[in-house]
């Protein structure tokens, strides 16, 4: 349905995105992953009309919008990463006022405000002014106002962070009723990895400016399927310990995660004695050690050597 095929751009003399080529199929929700200064955003300001590639096309039902964005803007609804609604209006007089923007029908455009509001669970808050909103319930009335044109494709970057947990499971469990029910096709972008698990069917990573790596889920854990993941829990994060770690030949990265260090090795290989001994050596006190099948996660560790989050 909307394709990008060898997108670039170059902000001066930096490259944000290398030629970068994805596609979504109707009735899909797709996964766009990767760290801060990846090129998430960009390619989606490109794949959305905003921003205008410096090579390379987009196309809509294999037609370039490149030069002729009208159509796909029609069918096109994007919830940003920062927050694009009006502070000193109320949601109902925001919502009215972004279906005048998309030249909405009078007729008609009050009971679908009323329906939007309510998908987003903000009827009873409609007639309050919006910078008194939690920014959950802001984020919240941002997803509406895409939706407020019936869009047939719905982008979405990172429309969860620093937000509360009840709004974010209230934004997730949206998305999936609006894909699963209504059909429409998700392109979304995420800082946690759990989001994209439970969203979506197939998922891009991006580093750098390029995808390194895509398909389903299972297709892009069976990248490691030959390894485990070993987490260690320790007291502390030592760097003695991890330069201790990273020396053992058959460990393939040792990254960090909160107060956990993440190994990955060959299944056929035990690697505990060596840790054990690893820990001894530089009096680093272990609290515990797991031993699991690789995550998405874990993929995205070995693939870029940083989690989602940094």
């Amino acid at each position: 349905m909307l394709e990008a095929i060898q997108l670039t751009k170059t902000f001066k003399n930096t490259q944000a995105v290398k030629g970068v080529n994805l596609y979504l199929e109707k009735g899909e929700t797709v996964g766009l992953l990767g760290p801060n200064g990846a090129g998430k955003s960009t390619t989606i300001s490109m794949l959305s009309s905003l921003v205008h590639p410096t090579s390379g096309d987009v196309l809509l039902k294999g037609e370039s919008v490149k030069n002729q964005p009208k159509h796909l803007r029609e069918i096109l609804g994007v919830v940003p990463q920062e927050i694009a609604v009006f502070p000193d209006l109320t949601a109902l007089e925001n919502m009215s006022f972004f279906g005048q923007i998309y030249k909405l029908p009078k007729q008609g455009l009050k009971q679908r405000i009323e329906e939007m509001l309510t998908l987003v669970g903000l009827e009873k808050r409609q007639k309050e002014i919006v910078k008194t909103f939690s920014g959950g319930m802001k984020r919240r009335l941002n997803i509406a106002v895409a939706l407020l044109h019936t869009p047939q494709i719905l982008i979405m970057d990172e429309p969860t962070v620093g937000i509360d947990p009840q709004s974010r499971n209230y934004i997730l469990e949206t998305v999936k009723k609006l894909n699963e029910e209504k059909g429409m096709t998700v392109l979304y972008t995420s800082h946690y990895m759990e989001e994209v698990e439970f969203l979506c069917k197939r998922i891009y990573i991006m580093d750098r400016g390029e995808v390194i790596a895509s398909g389903t889920k299972d297709e892009v854990k069976n990248i490691l399927s030959s390894e485990h993941t070993i987490e260690v829990e320790v007291e502390k994060i030592m760097p003695d310990f991890m330069a201790k770690l990273d020396a053992i030949p058959a460990i393939s990265s040792v990254t960090t995660t909160e107060e956990k260090i993440v190994l990955l090795a060959p299944k056929n290989i035990n690697l505990l004695e060596d840790v054990f001994s690893a820990a001894k050596e530089t009096a680093c006190t272990l609290k515990g050690i797991q031993i699991k099948a690789p995550t998405l996660e874990d993929v995205f560790l070995h693939l870029t050597g940083r989690t989602l989050r940094d």
